[in-house]
């Protein structure tokens, strides 16, 4: 933004199961380290735990975006993930892919990732995206998946699998350093895996599965 001064940049989002939800103008002043903020599109709403619509009112509860009208059927041969994702709520039929929001003023909702990767860490939940984003603001930090391992204290602890930039060493203890002035705590990676290449299918997503079994082999993951 600072070497393109007159370019917009805009987020537009969706998924396989709705199909195009909503887009957000981007500018230096509304990036605050979280997801993307975003006006939902034609059809898109947002569904609370109770799978009730939102009414136009800021709610720090985390909430499903999730879309009406022209949604797939189901998935092939998966009854069982078809019912999860494709519900109908008082006549309605939403594709509710798990994708999690906090509404806004305004009626605008800031995404705050997929509910599956969601870390529970001593009974507060922690979204990878928030912690990659801060973590890939540091200078010598080029690429970091974070994923949630099993710990006997806490049920879940955050760990981060990091691909640092060439020519530099960055610690765990460092990076921890980093974070804590835009991160509370229970968000800071407890441990962290350093690698050459971070595992990403052709479409540059992260296997987080992957990403998991390397997170595993970092120091103190199991503590």
């Amino acid at each position: 933004m600072a070497a393109f001064p007159n370019t917009f940049f805009t987020d537009s989002v969706g998924s396989s199961e709705t199909g195009f939800r909503g887009t957000g103008l981007q500018d230096s002043e509304n990036i605050k380290g979280e997801g993307p903020q975003i006006a939902l599109g034609l059809e898109s709403v947002v569904l609370d735990e109770t799978n009730q619509c939102w009414t136009p009112r800021p709610a720090s509860a985390r909430s499903g975006v999730s879309r009406a009208g022209s949604v797939p059927l189901g998935y092939y041969r998966d009854e069982a993930k078809s019912a999860k994702t494709f519900i109908t709520v008082d006549g309605t039929r939403y594709s509710v892919p798990g994708d999690f929001a906090r509404i806004e003023e305004g009626g605008k909702v800031t995404l705050l990732g997929r509910g599956s990767n969601c870390i529970n860490t001593g009974g507060e939940k922690v979204y990878p995206e928030e912690v990659e984003m801060a973590l890939k603001g540091h200078p010598d930090v080029y690429d970091a998946p974070v994923v949630g391992v099993a710990d006997e204290s806490y049920g879940q602890s955050v760990s981060a699998v990091v691909r640092a930039r060439e020519g530099t060493a960055p610690t765990l203890e460092g990076l921890r350093e980093f974070l804590r002035g835009q991160l509370s705590g229970y968000k800071l990676p407890r441990s962290v895996s350093f690698v050459d290449e971070i595992p990403r299918s052709a479409t540059g997503k992260a296997n987080y599965p992957r990403a998991k079994e390397l997170a595993m082999q970092a120091p103190g993951a199991h503590a």
